[in-house]
């Protein structure tokens, strides 16, 4: 299977808030782990986290490509296509 164009074409820019998921840090909360979107480098935490934040995102943004932002990961995922590079 060909890697789709939202993957290919994704970016590198630098992690919002390295420290953590931004809206859990803010509110308090939680998360499991943690994703990087490749068009804005917003951090949010996983669909194994309470509040989801890096899917919500997505929705409220569109941008297509999350990464992995745990260490020794390196996996990116396409929302769009569902496909993942």
């Amino acid at each position: 299977m060909a890697i789709c164009d939202h993957l290919s074409q994704a970016g590198d820019p630098a992690a919002s808030t390295p420290e953590g998921c931004e809206e859990c840090l803010a509110a308090g909360g939680r998360w499991v782990h943690l994703r990087r979107c490749l068009q804005c480098g917003h951090i949010g935490c996983c669909d194994s986290s309470p509040s989801k934040h890096a899917t919500a995102h997505f929705h409220a943004t569109s941008h297509p490509v999350i990464q992995s932002f745990e260490r020794g990961e390196d996996w990116r995922w396409c929302f769009v296509d569902n496909q993942m590079g």
